[in-house]
């Protein structure tokens, strides 16, 4: 016998993450990396697991989060309430997290625009001032380990690259800015950031065209990193935005992600039935396109999202200045009832009665109640309300949009080019119980309830799928030498308990959850293990 293993876990079933049948196999794990023996072997082990009857997977990876913010200090916990969206993903079996989704990241900027960024970066995240970054290597030294659950690899969010060179401007950028912000990225690149991502539909990002991306794409290209993108729009024109995203893919030469990929609002239901097989006919035709979804019918952002882009030009201080004024709100009435070319406009595709405040601060009686309601308590218009409701927060809110289709949700899920992604958004209050439900939800649900997924191929679209996508050497697959992240769950029981009322609720069914070879949840209990580290995509 050699030298014994940190951890054994024993009399298990692998599901390697390749999509390949279950296996009966034991898991050791020595010095942070995996070897897979032979079931039943007797082998000497500090720490050993029994998993007998259950599930050993790889660790799952959540490939679109905004929980950038998580792991920087903040003097006001709110009783706790940050330490339990930290722990959520972990308790579900997540180990691995890609942050810097939809055009939002915590980094690169010019020094000098940096401190008009951070009341952007406030807004965004919800968790305080946190202060943006110059570069990525500076984004990972200010991760701090003793707060880090999960590991996290990051994107070049676009908006934050444009505003940190350009401020909040709504026009194209000279030769000089667009020269800029490719060297930025370019940098960030190369020093391990895992792609490029857009948010078409947020201010900066909505202001820029297409060929602005395209030139962007290419830099990521050039590295072998993906362009990652939410769409322009995912409701009425959905398919107009897709083909803008195949366009930058085809020119740019870059690989594409579809985040979240949905076909929203009520005249956006169904056209998965087209959106789907155009991403099938995409990849057929040499693009190489995928895409990631979330399990539930519901969405969330921040509140001001809600708003035409013009109301965003300048910053979060210009906005504020705005929202007092009469006229200004006649003219967010009149752009939500009639439309802005180009701009996906949620209200205009459903209606208030759709949209709750899932985070307000100061306003905790709102959480978790529609605007519309919350409105006409108050004898007052909608608009009127979230104007108000936006300026005693200083543009800090969060809302959850219900405003998807069942049967789109359930085709995406299906669709061999799909994989996992949570979308949480973990700031206090009522956030989505995507946070802490998706993996769960998808094993459980979706998976064991409903049939839609084989068990192999869940877990592949959670681990090796995205973790071939994002270039994550050594996760996402059990296999000798492979990173030591791993989940152990039963396949009988696990399942999601978060809900809108009670979002940050943990699963059932996970009982051990392994980061960077060390036990950071036994019995579905967390036991203050911090393993994580910053993934620095090479």
């Amino acid at each position: 016998m050699g030298l014994p293993y940190d951890v054994l876990l024993r009399g298990g079933t692998v599901v390697d993450g390749t999509g390949a049948p279950a296996r009966r196999a034991d898991i050791g794990v020595r010095a942070g990396r995996v070897t897979v023996l032979p079931s039943g072997r007797d082998e000497r082990a500090t720490d050993v697991v029994d998993a007998t009857g259950q599930i050993v997977a790889p660790g799952f990876v959540d490939v679109h989060t905004h929980s950038d913010a998580l792991a920087a200090p903040h003097a006001d916990d709110r009783a706790g309430a940050i330490e339990q969206l930290r722990l959520a993903p972990l308790l579900q079996g997540v180990t691995t997290e890609i942050s810097g989704n939809c055009g939002i990241s915590l980094f690169p900027s010019l020094p000098e625009l940096m401190p008009e960024l951070t009341e952007h970066i406030r807004v965004s995240f919800g968790l305080g001032t946190v202060p943006p970054a110059v570069d990525f290597d500076a984004f990972a030294a200010g991760q701090n380990p003793a707060l880090r659950t999960t590991h996290i690899a990051s994107l070049v969010g676009h908006g934050t690259l444009r505003a940190g060179v350009m401020g909040f401007d709504a026009r194209p950028p000279t030769t000089h800015e667009l020269g800029t912000m490719c060297e930025l990225l370019d940098q960030a690149l190369g020093q391990g950031a895992a792609g490029l991502s857009t948010g078409l539909i947020y201010p900066p990002g909505t202001y820029a065209g297409t060929e602005e991306i395209i030139a962007l794409a290419k830099v990521a290209a050039r590295h072998g990193k993906p362009y990652v993108t939410h769409l322009r729009d995912e409701m009425s024109q959905v398919e107009v935005a897709l083909e803008e995203a195949l366009e930058i893919a085809v020119r740019s030469g870059a690989s594409l992600q579809i985040s979240h990929h949905k076909t929203a609002g009520r005249h956006g239901w169904g056209a998965t039935l087209r959106t789907l097989p155009r991403l099938e006919r995409a990849r057929a035709e040499g693009v190489d396109v995928l895409c990631d979804v979330y399990p539930y019918t519901a969405g969330s952002t921040v509140l001001h999202a809600m708003l035409p882009p013009w109301t965003s030009e300048g910053g979060v201080g210009a906005m504020l200045e705005r929202l007092p004024q009469p006229t200004v709100r006649d003219g967010i009435r009149r752009d939500i009832a009639q439309g802005v070319l180009g701009w996906e406009n949620t209200v205009g595709n459903g209606g208030w009665d759709l949209i709750a405040v899932a985070a307000a601060p100061s306003r905790p009686e709102a959480e978790g109640r529609r605007i519309a309601d919350l409105a006409g308590e108050r004898g007052i218009d909608p608009v009127d309300y979230v104007c108000d409701l936006l300026l005693a927060e200083r543009g800090e809110v969060t809302i959850i949009s219900h405003s998807m289709h069942e049967d789109d949700v359930r085709r995406v899920l299906a669709s061999p080019l799909a994989m996992i992604g949570s979308d949480g958004v973990p700031k206090p209050g009522r956030p989505h119980p995507r946070w802490a439900g998706s993996f769960a939800r998808v094993l459980g649900h979706y998976g064991r309830e409903q049939g839609l997924l084989s068990l192999e191929g869940a877990v592949h679209k959670m681990t090796g799928l995205p973790a071939r996508r994002f270039g994550l050497t050594g996760r996402g697959v059990l296999a000798d030498g492979a990173r030591a992240d791993l989940v152990v769950f039963d396949r009988d029981t696990v399942g999601d308990r978060a809900t809108f009322d009670r979002p940050l609720l943990g699963p059932t069914g996970v009982g051990t959850v392994v980061v960077a070879g060390r036990i950071a949840v036994r019995d579905g209990l967390a036991t203050g293990v911090r393993a994580g580290e910053v993934v620095r995509v090479r």
